[in-house]
C-alpha cells in the first residue's frame, strides 16, 4: 500500500508539474489502485485526469481528477459505460469503490452488465486542489454557527490568497472534465447515474456538454429550478410531518407518543424564544433544526425520530449531542463553489423568512440557511450562468426515482422536473428516504433494468409490492 501511495504521489507530481508553466489538453496518466479490492482486484483499473482549471485561461493551474475504472462482471456487449456521479456538493466517491463493488447492490446494479466509471469531481475526495475548510459546524441546513460563517468566510479568502480560481468548481466544469474523461478514455457513448446532488450534475451535464450522452438516472433527483436555502425550511418541515404523520397511524407508535406532533411544535417554539440548556450544554434553533435535516435523510434517523424527539420535548438532548459530532460531511469549499454559482444567486432570503413563517419546525431552520447568503456574498465564485436556475429539459431517456420521505429532494421536484423530459419516467418509492437504490434492491434492479434498453417502459411495481412497512425503532425497556 505504501509504494502505491508513493507511486501515485510522484505521478501527481507529474501531471501537476507543467501545469506551472503553460495550460495545456487534458491529460489521461493511468496509476495503481489504492484500497482493499479483494478478489474483485483483478476488474479494477486507475488512474487520473488532469485539466486547466481555467478553460481557454492562461494560468496554467491544473486540476487532477482521481478515476477509478470498474469493469463489468457479465459484460452485456456494446453497453455504453456508466459514469457515476456522487452527490454533495463536496462529496466524494474513488476512496469507498473497493467496499461499493464488496457489497450486495455491486451484483444488482453497478459494474454487473456496463463498466462503471467513478471520479471525484474537481475540488472534492482525493481531486488536487482540495477545497477543504477543515473542521466547519454545517450541513446541508446551512451553517450552524454564526462562527461557522465566519470561518467560511475566512476559507474562502484563503484559498483564494493561494491562487484558486473558486470560479472553476462548478457544474459547467465538472460536465466538461465529464466530455474530457469521456474522450480521453475513448468512449463513444456513455451513461450516467448520479445520486442527490450528482443530479444536478447529470442535468448541468445535458444542460452545457450532452455529446455522447446515451441515457441518465437520477436518484432522489434535485432539479435546477429547485430553491436549496429558501425553500430548504419548508422541505424539512414538510418530511418530518410525513414521518409523524406515518406515527399516527401506526397503533404502537401512536400509542407511545399520542402528542408527538403537537409536543414537537411546542419544543420549536421553546426553541426559537431561547436556547435550551441540556446536561452537556445549551442548543439553539439551528442545532435543532440541523439535527432534523439529517436525521430525516436517512432511513435509521427517520425511523428513531419519534422516540428522539419525545424524549427531547421531555429535556433529553442527547440525540442533538451525537449529532455534533457528525456535522460537517462536505468538502465544505467545494460545496460552496457550487451553492454560491448555482444556487443563492437564483434564491431570495425575505422569501426564506416568509415561506417558513407559518411552520414552528421549518423556522427552526431560518438562521442556519440565512447564512448562506451571508457567506456566499464573501465567496469569489464570479456571476452565476443564468441557464443553472432555469428548468431543464430534454429528449434523453431519462429514469427520475424519488423517495417519499426526503428533506433535501422530495417527490414534488421528482414530479415537476420529469414533465419536461419527452423520454421521462418517474418512480417514487413509498416509506423510502433519501438515496433510493441504496436501501433498496428493487430500485437497483429497474436501474439495470433501464439502463439495458432506455427506450422501455420500466416495471416499478416491485417499488409497491415489495415496500417494507415503515417500522419505527423504540428505546430498550
Amino acid at each position: 500500500m505504501l509504494r502505491a501511495l508513493i507511486v501515485l504521489s510522484l505521478t501527481l507530481a507529474g501531471l501537476m508539474a507543467p501545469a506551472a508553466a503553460k495550460a495545456g489538453p487534458a491529460a489521461w496518466q493511468a496509476t495503481p489502485c489504492t484500497g482493499d479490492f479483494g478478489d474483485q482486484a483483478s476488474r479494477v483499473t486507475c488512474g487520473m485526469l488532469a485539466v486547466d482549471e481555467t478553460r481557454g485561461g492562461h494560468s496554467g493551474r491544473r486540476v487532477v481528477i482521481p478515476v477509478a475504472i470498474v469493469k463489468a462482471s457479465a459484460p452485456r456487449a456494446g453497453a455504453p459505460p456508466v459514469f457515476f456521479l456522487h452527490g454533495g456538493p463536496g462529496g466524494d466517491v474513488v476512496d469507498s469503490v473497493a467496499g461499493w463493488i464488496r457489497r450486495q447492490r455491486s451484483d444488482e446494479m453497478a459494474a454487473v452488465d456496463q463498466d462503471w466509471v467513478f471520479f471525484d469531481q474537481r475540488g472534492s475526495g482525493l481531486a488536487t486542489p482540495l477545497l477543504d475548510c477543515g473542521t466547519v459546524p454545517m450541513n446541508d441546513a446551512g451553517p450552524l454557527s454564526e462562527a461557522a460563517a465566519r470561518a467560511l468566510i475566512a476559507c474562502g479568502a484563503r484559498q483564494k490568497a493561494a491562487g484558486i480560481d473558486l470560479g472553476q468548481y462548478n457544474e459547467r466544469q465538472v460536465a466538461l472534465d465529464i466530455q474530457d474523461l469521456r474522450k480521453a478514455l475513448g468512449y463513444r457513448q456513455i451513461d450516467l447515474v448520479g445520486g442527490s446532488y450528482g443530479t444536478s450534475i447529470a442535468m448541468a451535464v445535458l444542460r452545457h456538454a450532452p455529446e455522447g450522452v446515451r441515457a441518465v438516472v437520477l436518484d432522489s433527483p434535485w432539479p435546477p429550478e429547485a430553491t436549496w436555502a429558501q425553500g430548504g425550511p419548508r422541505m424539512v418541515a414538510d418530511a418530518l410531518r410525513v414521518v409523524l404523520a406515518k406515527c399516527a397511524a401506526d397503533a404502537v407508535c401512536a400509542g407511545r407518543y399520542p402528542t408527538l406532533e403537537k409536543d414537537v411544535d411546542a419544543m420549536a417554539a421553546r426553541f426559537l424564544a431561547s436556547p435550551q440548556s441540556g446536561k452537556a450544554r445549551s442548543y439553539r434553533a439551528e442545532d435543532l433544526g440541523g439535527f432534523l435535516m439529517d436525521a430525516a435523510y436517512s432511513a435509521d434517523g427517520a425511523r428513531q425520530l419519534p422516540a428522539d424527539l419525545d424524549a427531547m420535548s421531555r429535556g433529553d438532548f442527547s440525540a442533538l449531542e451525537v449529532h455534533r459530532a457528525d456535522r460537517s460531511p462536505y468538502v465544505e469549499g467545494q460545496h460552496l463553489t457550487h451553492l454560491c454559482k448555482e444556487e443563492i444567486p437564483f434564491e431570495d432570503a425575505r422569501k426564506l423568512v416568509e415561506e417558513a413563517a407559518g411552520d414552528p419546525v421549518a423556522r427552526l431552520l431560518v438562521p442556519s440557511m440565512l447564512r448562506y447568503f451571508e457567506v456566499c456574498q464573501a465567496w469569489p465564485v464570479g456571476k452565476p450562468d443564468p441557464r443553472d436556475g432555469a428548468p431543464q429539459s430534454s429528449d434523453v431517456p431519462t429514469l427520475f426515482i424519488a423517495a417519499e420521505i426526503d428533506p433535501g429532494c422530495p417527490p414534488s421536484l421528482a414530479r415537476a422536473a420529469v414533465a419536461r423530459f419527452s423520454k421521462g419516467q418517474l418512480f417514487i418509492a413509498s416509506n423510502a428516504t433519501h438515496g433510493v437504490s441504496s436501501g433498496s434492491a428493487c430500485a437497483r434492479r429497474m436501474i439495470r433494468a433501464f439502463l439495458a434498453n432506455p427506450e422501455a417502459t420500466v416495471d416499478g411495481d416491485c417499488l409497491t409490492a415489495q415496500a417494507q412497512p415503515f417500522e419505527f425503532q423504540y428505546p430498550e425497556s
